[in-house]
């Protein structure tokens, strides 16, 4: 726990950091690609008025706008994964933020588009389709443009709205920066009565530890670090909130979530369902929470001891038995899936693995067609950490299929199908665990992983989504926003979803309340959190089939992999075996949970 466990960025290895170099040898490489793209730039407003031309004219801008587009995806991720390791340098900070407004003026100039390809009209497009063997490949996105044709503004609409997306991104950006660099968090105290410095690279590590006393003194310390800052998170949550209203308005559509979910073909429907099968099945968390109590043999569980040890032997998993244990879940699927995910874990460097001093929090996955996958991971030789790679993995190999069969317009994928993947991978690792490790002490610490991963995915998420929900129609309403008031309305949730399982006193309320101000990004992106819980029911629906034999199904499941965007994604995913229209596949989910804590409670008893 001690801060010299968390070294300086310049002290961890090269092997253990990704590869960065492949997209630019150097910094001054970087520069001279955004010189040179920003040169290109007025190549594509010379299109502009032109693209009903004719069939020739419409393929070749499309093919300028694809080579153009790739090109300024490397140049974010290069800024932004530098960046995202070492938060506190200014050079990347400034070098992010140059990327990120040179993106915004590059949507500008692409922001005829739209408009100019929808008054071709249908019919035209089909026949130049037919003309012009370059424009076939572009039906699906032609059809996906023709669905939103009325919440596509005008030429001059669309230009603004593409100027400003850079600005509206400040608010998200504030939040990052704010929670990501500028907290200072009081000391932890441990049983002995030591005090611990704490920083972002132990904190979840202090969450996990056996020790009570310090567990509780961390969280503590995190959630009073954000309620120090809280009207500042609320301002920026305010102008977030406000903003998706504001276009969800400026292109006509009904409300923030119709704005979110029809694009890709999703109906609100899909939201309400999830949230109403989890509401339904609440009962299930508080009896896994009792469980736990009993587990831990406390009198009261309190919100520090959610993701304590159930046992006094911890499973250490160092990075290399994680890469085998992974590629050993993932066998299933075949070798050559499981040779490209083990080069990328290891000889690849598609993975920046340990924590450093100035790490953001979290974990991803980023890449484009054209370059690696890249994770970014803590990694902290945990079952947890473990977990985590598996499902960046999942996310990495979906962009490595994807953009290795798609061409540029379909070689990335929404929201609401990244989440499967991912979930995939470590329902799959964790099923490979279960069987061949059954010692209790492991089988218990698999079913905490498993509850960890659910109740990141089947319990804050939902409960995010319904504060979101909310937030939003307040907002749709007129009604203003304060901390005070969003911390109300987070805490009513969280003992909704915790039950009476969950002891929640006054003084620990606000910092229960806090917990929308943890998530700096999944509340800037307009309701991407109930696609976790969507997600992970639909993972498992997958895995089981897989698991269970079922005939072409990891046919099936692969051809998912390979579509990338060129299906709407509740298609994609009826192609991999699953109909996210029907509350089923939350419903099985939430019955897999339940098997999970019968068996935490008989190996309790």
């Amino acid at each position: 726990m001690s801060p010299a466990t968390v070294p300086a960025r310049s002290e961890i290895p090269a092997e253990a950091t990704w590869d960065t170099a492949a997209l630019f040898a150097t910094p001054e490489a970087w520069e001279a690609e955004l010189k040179a793209v920003d040169a290109e730039l007025p190549k594509l407003l010379a299109f502009k008025g032109r693209l009903g031309d004719n069939a020739a004219t419409l393929a070749d801008y499309l093919a300028l706008q694809d080579a153009l587009s790739a090109r300024l995806n490397k140049l974010f991720m290069y800024a932004n994964l530098n960046h995202s390791v070492d938060t506190a340098d200014p050079v990347w900070l400034a070098r992010n933020g140059q990327v990120m407004a040179f993106l915004a003026k590059a949507r500008a100039a692409m922001a005829f588009y739209r408009p100019e390809v929808l008054r071709i009209g249908a019919a035209t497009l089909a026949r130049w389709e037919a003309q012009d063997a370059r424009l076939a490949v572009y039906a699906h996105a032609f059809d996906a443009l023709a669905r939103e044709v009325e919440h596509v503004r005008s030429d001059e609409v669309e230009e603004l709205l593409s100027q400003a997306s850079d600005s509206m991104l400040s608010a998200r950006r504030v939040h990052g920066i704010l929670t990501d660099a500028d907290l200072r968090y009081a000391p932890a105290t441990d049983d002995a009565g030591q005090a611990i410095e704490l920083a972002l690279g132990n904190i979840a590590s202090g969450l996990q530890s056996p020790d009570r006393t310090l567990r509780k003194t961390v969280w503590r310390s995190d959630r009073d670090a954000h309620l120090g800052v809280k009207n500042t998170l609320a301002a920026c949550l305010s102008v977030g909130m406000k903003q998706d209203v504001f276009l969800a308005r400026a292109r006509r559509y009904g409300s923030s979530l119709e704005a979110a979910l029809a694009p890709h073909n999703l109906p609100v429907e899909v939201f309400h369902n999830l949230i109403a099968v989890f509401r339904k099945n609440a009962p299930t968390w508080h009896r896994y929470f009792r469980a736990r109590r009993k587990a831990l043999g406390v009198d009261v569980l309190s919100p520090w001891d959610i993701v304590a040890p159930l046992t006094t032997t911890p499973v250490k998993v160092p990075y290399a038995q994680a890469v085998e244990w992974i590629c050993a879940g993932m066998a299933p699927l075949g070798d050559d899936y499981v040779q490209v995910a083990r080069a990328g874990l290891t000889k690849d460097r598609w993975v920046d693995i340990y924590p450093n001093k100035g790490k953001r929090q979290g974990a991803f996955s980023s890449g484009s067609q054209g370059t690696k996958p890249y994770i970014f991971i803590s990694y902290n030789d945990s079952l947890f950490s473990m977990s985590t790679l598996a499902h960046e993995l999942g996310h990495s190999m979906h962009s490595y299929y994807a953009r290795s069969e798609q061409p540029f317009v379909y070689a990335n994928y929404s929201l609401f199908v990244a989440e499967v993947a991912s979930n995939f991978n470590q329902a799959m690792v964790r099923a490979h665990l279960l069987a061949t490790h059954p010692g209790r002490d492991f089988q218990i610490a698999m079913i905490e992983e498993a509850m960890s991963n659910f109740g990141r995915y089947f319990l804050i998420m939902p409960t995010l989504a319904r504060f979101e929900l909310e937030v939003h129609e307040r907002v749709e309403r007129g009604e203003g926003l304060s901390a005070d008031g969003l911390n109300k309305l987070m805490l009513g949730l969280f003992r909704e979803a915790y039950g009476d399982a969950m002891q929640i006193d006054d003084e620990d309320g606000p910092r229960v309340g806090i917990t929308w101000g943890q998530f700096a990004t999944h509340l800037y992106s307009n309701f991407y959190p109930f696609q976790y819980a969507t997600g992970i029911s639909a993972a498992h629906a997958l895995a089981d089939r897989i698991l269970n034999g079922a005939p072409g199904a990891v046919a099936d499941y692969r051809a998912m992999l390979r579509a990338g965007s060129a299906l709407y994604p509740l298609d994609a995913l009826k192609l991999a075996g699953v109909d996210m229209t029907r509350p089923e596949p939350v419903e099985k989910a939430f019955a897999l949970l339940a098997g999970l804590v019968d068996r935490l409670e008989g190996l309790i008893a």
